[in-house]
């Protein structure tokens, strides 16, 4: 009996180590490591709902969307009582979201939001949907969800990322897409490229914007433009000329 007891104590040991391993390869983003480390876990069938999360999640991270998306559904089917189930369904609406599947992922995200309206992700679930309505050219969708993103949750970090998108004020005004190709906390840089671009013969120009800290955020855009395909456009005639860019609502 004693011997059963300290052989299961041993392997609790050692799932435990490998767990932290995985913990810890996820924290310094060396996806595969970790990945390498759950797989090793998941063949001597030490499952559990908090590996498959930490799995899922490096997988994501990873790249490795399809993947991702198989092992959250398997938390939000088999494990009915997961502590992990809400952050398994965010999960699996990014997957969706980053495979460019609008319609699978707003469902997983609105499936979060049914299960527990009121879900510490609210906050996420907001900017995504956001994200999911300028996407599909649902501009309502987009500014009704970043409105409530911005009037209920004003200190989450989701806020800021929204503001890479819609500038302070923006929200009200008439709407439009450009194509970013430059952010910068020093107002130089920002004019610097704005000059280059002019001189290139592209209508370029500077958004100012307030950080949540004070700082300021300069934001070089190009084109005012009415609807996405014209900017997809724009966005692959200045990738093509080696600009980082990004299409923004």
């Amino acid at each position: 009996m004693t011997c059963i007891f300290t052989l299961s104590l041993f392997t609790f040991t050692c799932y435990a180590l490998d767990l932290n391993n995985l913990r810890a390869s996820l924290i310094k983003g060396d996806y595969k490591t970790a990945i390498g480390e759950g797989e090793k876990l998941m063949a001597r069938e030490a499952h559990s709902d908090e590996l498959y999360y930490l799995l899922g999640l490096c997988y994501l991270k990873d790249g490795n969307y399809l993947r991702a998306s198989d092992i959250f559904e398997v938390i939000i089917k088999e494990f009915k009582s997961s502590r992990f189930k809400e952050e398994a369904r965010l999960g699996l609406g990014d997957a969706y979201l980053l495979r460019n599947d609008l319609v699978k992922a707003e469902e997983a995200y609105r499936a979060l939001l049914k299960a527990n309206p009121n879900t510490k992700l609210k906050a996420q679930v907001y900017y995504r949907l956001s994200e999911i309505g300028f996407k599909k050219g649902d501009v309502n969708q987009g500014k009704d969800y970043l409105a409530k993103l911005k009037d209920g949750y004003p200190l989450n970090p989701e806020v800021r990322q929204d503001q890479d998108i819609w500038p302070a004020g923006k929200i009200n005004s008439d709407f439009y897409y450009s194509v970013q190709v430059g952010s910068f906390s020093s107002s130089i840089n920002a004019a610097n490229l704005n000059r280059k671009l002019l001189a290139n013969g592209y209508p370029s120009y500077i958004e100012e914007s307030a950080g949540l800290t004070g700082s300021k955020n300069y934001r070089v855009k190009v084109g005012r433009l009415n609807s996405r395909q014209e900017a997809e456009e724009l966005d692959r005639k200045l990738r093509t000329q080696g600009y980082p860019t990004k299409i923004c609502p």
